[in-house]
């Protein structure tokens, strides 16, 4: 199942996407899926005729996840790290499908991470790796945008991976996807850099929820980023990232200074 958050005429709204490529329909759902359950109300949109928002402002936090593929790592001129190597992103970094990435003043060196992300469903705490599954309410494309020189020379990560506009989301949660054998692309104005397979990563998905859990309560709508596979870059003004999750869809984004 396919859960869109997106906007016609008022207020943003949740919808189930379903139909054919080209022809899809959006049913409209009541009220916040993540507390109600999926309760359609019978109200249906062309897809075209809607606009698509981040599917999910996260209510607390974006935890995302470093140097999770050694391709990556090496890359990067880094070791593997011995554990995962977890930052925070605010939700105020959180964006939606076309929306643009706004490149910040203090960086001039911005590089794009297509990565898939992992939705969490359901308030818990030290989850254990066999129930994972039970809090995890779906799974999202997500561009992890980072300023490398900011990264260099701050202790922390924060102003480098946290700033406005730097975590797109989307189009949709997909509820349905085996996280375990999935392709993770990505095109740099219409060009393949990225191409990977969440089968390389260093912790799978379940692995990733249950450490994340250890640290931080995971609220309804959090949002774990699981990590980038090798080929990131620099983006520029005017240019169009598009990360594309096998299973799940294609989000693009265009950058502006």
């Amino acid at each position: 199942m396919r859960i869109a958050r997106f906007v016609q005429d008022s207020d943003p709204a949740f919808g189930v996407v379903g139909g054919e490529e080209g022809s899809e329909e959006i049913a409209v759902i009541k009220g916040d899926p993540f507390f109600s359950g999926v309760q359609l109300t019978g109200e249906r949109h062309k897809l075209e005729d809607v606009r698509l928002l981040a599917p999910i402002i996260p209510r607390s936090k974006v935890v995302g996840i470093g140097r999770n593929y050694a391709d990556h790592a090496s890359e990067m001129g880094n070791d593997v790290p011995p554990a995962p190597l977890m930052f925070l992103k605010p939700n105020t970094s959180v964006i939606g499908p076309n929306d643009p990435v706004v490149l910040p003043s203090f960086s001039d060196e911005v590089s794009y991470e297509a990565e898939l992300a992992v939705v969490i469903g359901r308030i818990c705490k030290d989850v254990p790796i066999e129930r994972v599954d039970e809090v995890i309410f779906g799974y999202t494309c997500a561009n992890d945008l980072t300023a490398r020189d900011a990264q260099r020379t701050d202790d922390q990560w924060a102003r480098a991976k946290g700033f406005d506009t730097s975590c797109p989301l989307g189009p949709w949660i997909e509820t349905e996807l085996d996280p375990e054998n999935t392709a993770v692309r990505g095109y740099l104005n219409g060009e393949l850099v990225q191409d990977g397979n969440t089968n390389s990563m260093i912790w799978g998905v379940k692995e990733l929820v249950s450490y994340v859990s250890q640290a931080f309560t995971l609220l309804p709508g959090d949002v774990i980023l699981t990590g980038t596979p090798a080929g990131v870059g620099i983006i520029s003004d005017g240019e169009r990232f598009e990360v594309d999750i096998e299973g799940i869809g294609r989000l693009v984004n265009t950058v502006r200074s």
